[in-house]
């Protein structure tokens, strides 16, 4: 079987106890276990963090990366990658749970199909255990599909990708763009030819808060967003009819009240 790396960026702010689940989840519980694991601490960490850290590197093959001050993820995950030996990588958060066959099924699916650069999965959220699920992001499966889908919305779940680092890298890399890091790559990947695809499966359990609906809104979100289609213009990923359609569907509704992003989400969900 092939060897391949898990990338996983860390900060402050992150409980500890939600990272030891996910490092178990990527290592104790996998049918197939990674090569090595890169976890890139995003500025200094609490000592809980550290301690976790720690105690997870004695038992697996664990890199790493200590960075002075928070970069923000997109410049974490471009160092990380850097570190990475292998040719494929897969994304995790560190908060979320893999299931025990996520890396089985995904390098598999990568060596079967050596033309698709980056595969993601659906997902299932959830609120503090994996028992109680709140909602499924489900995505298109093909490439086809999945260029469609990119125009309107981010076509995978970054916390479940696996992609060949070769493309990334090709594409320019992981590059700081708030809150937007990975659907701008994986729109450079699109317009750089990059084959793309979804195991249409739950293969992450994706953590969210009871705040999940507040955090999906406000100004800033709003302008990153506008940020975010005018520079899809800008590369020519969209015209301007499509800019205006996102405008009205994706960045005006961040500033709807919070029961408006509720009844959107749901809709988008159905």
């Amino acid at each position: 079987m092939i060897n391949f790396s898990v990338l996983i960026s860390v900060y402050q702010k992150e409980r500890p106890e939600y990272l030891r689940l996910a490092l178990e989840s990527i290592w104790d519980h996998q049918t197939l276990k990674p090569s090595e694991i890169v976890l890139v601490c995003d500025g200094p960490l609490t000592g809980e963090l550290d301690r976790e850290i720690e105690w997870f590197s004695r038992k697996a093959p664990l890199k790493i990366v200590r960075l002075p001050k928070n970069e923000g993820l997109g410049n974490a995950l471009k160092k990380g990658l850097a570190i990475c030996s292998n040719e494929l990588v897969a994304r995790m958060d560190s908060d979320d749970i893999a299931v025990p066959v996520r890396f089985e099924k995904q390098i598999r699916f990568m060596e079967e199909n050596p033309g698709i650069c980056i595969s993601g999965s659906n997902i299932a959220e959830f609120i503090e255990t994996t028992s109680n699920i709140c909602s499924y992001r489900r995505l298109p499966s093909t490439s086809e599909e999945i260029v469609r889908f990119a125009k309107k919305r981010n076509p995978l779940n970054h916390v479940t990708v696996i992609f060949r680092k070769s493309a990334v890298i090709d594409a320019g890399n992981y590059m700081a763009f708030h809150g937007y890091e990975d659907y701008y790559l994986w729109i450079r990947m699109l317009q750089n030819h990059a084959a793309i695809s979804n195991i249409p499966e739950n293969l992450v359990y994706a953590r969210i808060g009871n705040n999940m609906y507040s955090r999906r809104r406000g100004l800033k979100l709003f302008i990153q967003e506008l940020k975010l289609l005018r520079q899809l213009v800008r590369i020519q990923f969209l015209s301007q009819g499509e800019f205006c359609r996102n405008l009205f569907f994706r960045a005006f509704p961040r500033l709807l009240p919070v029961s408006g992003i509720k009844l959107i989400y749901r809709i988008l969900h159905k």
